[in-house]
């Protein structure tokens, strides 16, 4: 029977091949030990880990394997996150969660599609990457347990943030609706006013006023949550010995780099990836250019926006606060010099170049302790 065979070995032993495509309710397998193997396909119900045991044994045996044959699994990333991919390497499964957008589909607009197709369909490109076709999809770089739970602080202040500007707007809104406007245009006050009236001096209708009132109270407790999670993330920061912190503290002391820039960026990027070149570093923001070119054609699409979006939209902000409080830097003066003199179209692209290199200069900077060209510190 043959066999799958890895680059650079001749006798490879024999491999069982397993793709997953999960679900809700329930997972499908598809299995095969060679390219000439028709699939098998089983269904599982969802998380449940002894079924899914007993068909890779069942597998194995279905396809003339050692019990103790190897596996070797893929799956989609998806909402379900890297706990699977921890459960298949508590099993002795060797597994790869693959990025959906990396894997190439069909160009056309009406084609089949179910869960059992697309389990199959990773199989065959499984069984491609094994045989050492690297570039048929792209690999997720799978943190650890603690590495993932440092990044729930500051997605949960995002959310709860977001929320509250939600709630704020669909305050003024409602005042707006009634030609009230408050004092305090930017922000609310801290309490709601006293007998607020309406554009006439009548008082609101009784359900707006109601509606205004239950508004207010989530405002406030919104207002409670981000006061608290920034002293929490505060307290780590001041009281955390590990090596996070340390990297957080060494971009903080760098004159326009703030508290949550300094958190962001190595919680969500640098304390847990290793960078060989500043190529890796630029496409895992997806800060990277995608020309298209045809013949004498030539287009460019943008950036590639592949990676962390937190990242990538706080490395342009960053990227404006940099030109503002390192005015005398290179990278500034890079920026000047090629873009300054331009329209607000040519600012904005040479902002994103910025950021790139702003994010590299970063890396290089907590790797060696090279501080950015002309950058000051913080006193």
């Amino acid at each position: 029977m043959p066999t799958m065979t890895t680059r650079g070995s001749d006798a490879a032993p024999p491999t069982l091949l397993v793709a997953l495509d999960l679900g809700n309710t329930q997972w499908k397998l598809a299995c095969r030990a060679s390219p000439a193997d028709p699939p098998r396909v089983r269904t599982v119900p969802a998380r449940d880990l002894p079924a899914l045991a007993a068909e890779l044994l069942a597998a194995r045996a279905r396809f003339g394997l050692t019990a103790d044959a190897p596996v070797v699994s893929c799956y989609e990333a998806g909402r379900d996150g890297f706990w699977v991919h921890r459960a298949l390497t508590a099993l002795g499964v060797s597994n790869h969660v693959v990025d959906s957008a990396s894997i190439e589909g069909n160009a056309r607009r009406r084609q089949a599609k179910s869960d059992r197709l697309d389990a199959v369909a990773l199989l065959d490109k499984l069984g491609q990457f094994v045989a050492g076709r690297r570039r048929v999809w792209s690999v997720v770089h799978v943190p650890s347990v603690e590495e993932e739970d440092r990044r729930q602080l500051h997605r949960e202040l995002f959310i709860v943030t977001r929320e509250r500007t939600r709630v704020t707007n669909r305050i003024k809104g409602l005042l707006a609706l009634h030609g009230v406007v408050l004092p305090i245009a930017r922000r609310l006050p801290v309490a709601l006013p006293e007998g607020v009236q309406a554009w006439d001096g009548a008082p609101l209708p009784p359900h707006a006023a109601a509606r205004l009132t239950r508004e207010w109270r989530r405002l406030d407790f919104l207002r409670r949550e981000v006061r608290a999670l920034v002293v929490e993330r505060r307290a780590w920061l001041r009281a955390g010995g590990d090596g996070v912190v340390a990297m957080v503290r060494r971009l903080l002391a760098l004159r326009g780099v703030g508290e949550v820039s300094a958190w962001i960026y190595t919680t969500e990027f640098f304390a847990w990836r290793q960078f060989r070149n500043r190529r890796q570093v630029g496409a895992a923001a997806g800060l990277t250019a995608t020309p298209r070119r045809s013949g004498r054609t030539t287009t460019e699409q943008g950036i590639s926006k592949a990676g962390n979006r937190y990242l990538r939209g706080l490395a342009i902000e960053l990227a404006w606060s940099w030109l503002r409080r390192q005015p005398r830097s290179a990278l500034s003066a890079w920026y000047r010099r090629r873009f300054a003199t331009g329209g607000g179209r040519l600012r904005r692209i040479g902002i994103v170049a910025l950021a790139r290199k702003l994010l590299i200069a970063l890396w290089r900077y907590l790797e060696t302790g090279q501080v950015p060209e002309g950058a000051v510190l913080k006193a």
